[in-house]
């Protein structure tokens, strides 16, 4: 029995494929018979499977559609986050402290005792000059190099390498000093500084 089913679907099967109805004639009442409740099973499958498919098919379009939604929505949202972002770092405004800093606050005394115990090193500087490498290895004991000052100019007195004074050498207990004869302006120090 299950071979007539099978061969009666087959027969359906080219039928709907051909188009015609003409197999479907020729087929035995017997079969018709026997194989009508079969064709109404398998016609009411078929309509549920075409039934299903377009329902499977529209869930999965809801679900793509509602993917697609969401994040066009954090997009969006993103995008309005990033504008906030960005008009909040252009507005943000600092005080000049420059101001403040210069002024000492109200009631208190400017105490600059914590810098006293700073050391520093002070250079008594008579001149420079620049050497080649081939004429430094020249050099020996008894070689003069000349400096770039005249004699008589002042020596130049630098504190951790910057000018502050200038002055003149002299010999204090078999040891050389410096007598300070200028001292530079805190303006002129401050433009070395740069």
């Amino acid at each position: 029995m299950t071979d007539d089913q099978e061969k009666l679907a087959e027969e359906w099967a080219k039928a709907l494929e051909d188009g015609g109805e003409d197999l479907l004639e020729e087929s035995s009442a017997e079969e018709s018979n026997q194989a009508a409740p079969t064709e109404a099973k398998e016609n009411t499958q078929q309509e549920e499977n075409k039934e299903a498919e377009p329902k499977d098919e529209e869930a999965l379009a809801d679900e793509w559609a509602k993917a697609l939604a969401a994040e066009e929505a954090n997009k969006v949202e993103e995008e309005k986050k990033q504008k906030t972002l960005a008009a909040q770092s252009k507005t943000a405004q600092f005080k000049d402290l420059t101001e403040e800093a210069k002024k000492a606050p109200p009631g208190t005394k400017r105490e600059l005792e914590f810098i006293l115990d700073i050391p520093l090193t002070v250079t008594a500087q008579l001149g420079s000059t620049q050497l080649l490498i081939n004429e430094l290895l020249q050099l020996g004991q008894g070689s003069v190099i000349e400096l770039n000052k005249l004699a008589g100019e002042p020596l130049e007195i630098l504190v951790n390498g910057k000018l502050v004074a200038r002055g003149e050498a002299v010999v204090i207990n078999e040891k050389f000093g410096v007598r300070l004869t200028d001292i530079i302006s805190p303006i002129e120090r401050i433009k070395q500084l740069g």
